[in-house]
């Protein structure tokens, strides 16, 4: 194991502590056998149809059925919603996690797992040419105390006609961002997602990644239509307008990136 991974996780161990102590707080209904005590976002970014779709079968046919040999289940992948706007082809994974080692544990797993190699066999041996992707890019998450949990969407429409939301909240420094999350958890902005139906996947604060400090989460809509009418229901709450109001709630965002994607057929979010 390489001497970074170690300096790695001595960094993020005691978020563990800290998780724990936050799980004490939690009132039963919120502890159940979902929770997870971290989650991982990869994301493959793409230069060309060819890479995304040399990844995707890969991540389809070798990667999501080696992790679940390891007993990983309930994973999301999510693919870039193309707009004028937004012209990046990207792809998303959402994974589940016990602990921040098993972010390792999963790669020295998959280094053994004849079934994996060969299913991805294309994949993992491409030229150093050919390269089946611009970047991966890891971020790590530790759920919010109010939805300690990852939640399937009830929906049940065409997925290709779905709208999941990803949003990153960008904080000017670390206690600011601590009091965007306080907004969410005890402000009450996670219970009006809830009481408007905006079907949320998660919420998370990010403990590792390139856009810290930040938090990120998904809800989820049939389409356009009704992600515009929530979000339009949202901004008109006398809850949000009161929230929003509150002298030690102001100025914690400083930017706001906004993600539309769609589920795939074997996402299991």
């Amino acid at each position: 194991m390489k001497l970074q991974n170690y300096f790695f996780l001595l960094t993020l161990l005691g978020i563990i502590g800290c998780s724990k102590s936050n799980s004490d707080k939690m009132s039963a209904p919120e502890m159940n056998n979902n929770q997870n005590l971290f989650y991982q976002i990869k994301t493959y970014t793409f230069d060309n149809e060819a890479q995304a779709t040399l990844t995707e079968s890969f991540v389809k046919n070798a990667y999501i059925p080696a992790l679940k040999r390891q007993n990983i289940t309930n994973i999301g992948v999510f693919k870039t919603r193309l707009t004028d706007k937004d012209t990046v082809n990207k792809l998303y994974i959402l994974l589940p996690l016990k602990s921040i080692t098993q972010v390792l544990s999963i790669e020295e797993s998959l280094k053994t797992d004849m079934a994996y190699k060969t299913a991805g066999k294309e994949y993992l041996q491409a030229p150093y040419n050919k390269s089946p992707y611009r970047r991966i890019e890891s971020t790590i998450l530790k759920p919010f105390e109010r939805m300690p949990f990852l939640k399937p969407s009830p929906l049940t429409g065409p997925r290709a006609n779905r709208i999941y939301e990803l949003r990153s909240y960008e904080s000017a420094s670390e206690e600011i961002h601590e009091n965007k999350v306080d907004m969410f958890n005890a402000g009450g902005e996670v219970a009006l997602f809830e009481k408007l139906g905006s079907n949320a996947v998660f919420y998370g604060q990010v403990v590792s990644g390139s856009k810290m400090p930040n938090l990120m989460y998904m809800t989820t809509f049939e389409n356009q239509t009704s992600r515009d009418a929530h979000w339009k229901a949202f901004g008109e709450a006398p809850e949000w307008n009161v929230m929003k109001s509150l002298p030690k709630y102001q100025n914690n965002v400083s930017h706001i990136d906004i993600m539309y994607l769609y589920p795939t057929e074997y996402s299991d979010y």
